[in-house]
């Protein structure tokens, strides 16, 4: 089932949550909708399942307008952050909930929970009451009891965000394994960018109640198209300066082409850690610069260049390297910049090159 929403608009009390929202998801895709709280994405996510009503704008499931149409009847499955699971009702009982309340044979209901419990890995445990599993098993049996009715859409909203770094990790795993098995639509809502770009096929970032882009993850990781989604995903080195002469910017020994700019415009700089390329020589691009301060980040080592008195940037380099390099604090190292975004305050990206220093 695609879904596509149009000039979709929500608002309460005088306070616009969305702003006209168009798009469209093709059947048998994994989105996400990834933004900061308050940027209007679980309101967009209840409106799809039919929870709110858009006080604008029009929903498609397949085709077939359900703007109007009662949650029951859209063929959704809808999963929320806090499992929101029966406490009374062992595992069999809360994943047979929607089909008893559709009064399917018992025959066929032992036969949809015994699958469902095979497909999220929970068979034996059937007869458990909710506060007798973990959290990532709980949310299982939530997306379990969802999937029972046989939906064409499976919504979720924030369905890791009550759980810690490891559980979320394994379910990110399985959730890709679920949709590879069962190829249902899945639309979720996030506020966490790693869990975005690692299993959605495609983003949507939003921010104050509008879509600010979308598309596959490495578009929105390496091609920002605002200043607010350069921010908001990944880490980021920001420098700011004007506009001299023939399009360049300057900050210290530093040059970046921006074509398009008007003179002495101040224009904010974006480039990542990891587009920071760091060597012992130098070479006609380098520029050099000491590291003043070394930070661990697992398999990353986080190196603070100073490359003038109140000028620094950050660079991302594997521990291996680090290691067999033989850089320490107070070494002097060189470095180029590959890749950069040029902006405006939110404006869309003007220019992205690579630098000639």
């Amino acid at each position: 089932m695609s879904i596509e929403v149009s000039n979709l608009s929500k608002q309460f009390n005088g306070f616009r949550a969305v702003k006209e929202v168009s798009f469209k998801i093709e059947t048998g895709e994994l989105v996400a909708l990834l933004g900061p709280s308050g940027s209007g994405k679980s309101t967009l996510l209840r409106m799809i399942a039919g929870l709110e009503l858009p006080d604008t704008g029009l929903i498609k499931l397949t085709g077939r307008e359900t703007t109007n149409v009662s949650p029951k009847d859209r063929g959704i499955g809808f999963v929320f952050q806090h499992y929101a699971l029966f406490k009374h009702m062992n595992v069999f009982e809360n994943i047979a909930f929607g089909l008893k309340i559709r009064k399917i044979p018992k025959k066929e209901i032992k036969l949809r929970v015994e699958e469902l419990l095979n497909l999220i890995q929970l068979t034996g445990l059937e007869k458990r009451y909710p506060f007798q599993l973990s959290g990532g098993q709980r949310q299982r049996v939530a997306v379990a009891r969802a999937l029972a009715p046989r939906p064409e859409v499976l919504l979720l909203d924030e369905p890791f965000g009550a759980l810690d770094a490891k559980v979320r990790e394994e379910l990110r795993k399985w959730i890709l394994l679920l949709h590879e098995q069962t190829q249902i639509t899945t639309l979720f809502v996030t506020h966490d960018q790693h869990e975005a770009l690692e299993i959605a096929h495609q983003i949507f970032v939003m921010n104050e109640g509008i879509i600010e882009q979308s598309g596959i993850p490495i578009e929105i990781f390496d091609k920002p198209a605002t200043q607010f989604v350069a921010e908001f995903v990944g880490e980021n080195n920001f420098i700011e300066s004007e506009v001299t002469g023939h399009g360049i910017v300057r900050w210290g020994p530093l040059s970046f082409k921006v074509n398009g700019y008007p003179l002495n415009q101040k224009v904010k700089i974006y480039f990542r850690p990891n587009d920071v390329l760091v060597n012992s020589r130098s070479d006609i691009e380098s520029t050099k610069a000491i590291i003043s301060k070394t930070k661990f980040k697992g398999a990353l080592i986080e190196l603070q260049l100073l490359i003038e008195p109140g000028k620094r940037i950050i660079a991302h380099i594997p521990k291996g390297v680090f290691i067999s390099s033989g850089y320490s604090e107070g070494s002097d190292i060189y470095f180029r910049i590959t890749e950069y975004h040029s902006f405006l305050s939110n404006k869309k990206v003007i220019d992205e090159s690579i630098i000639s220093i």
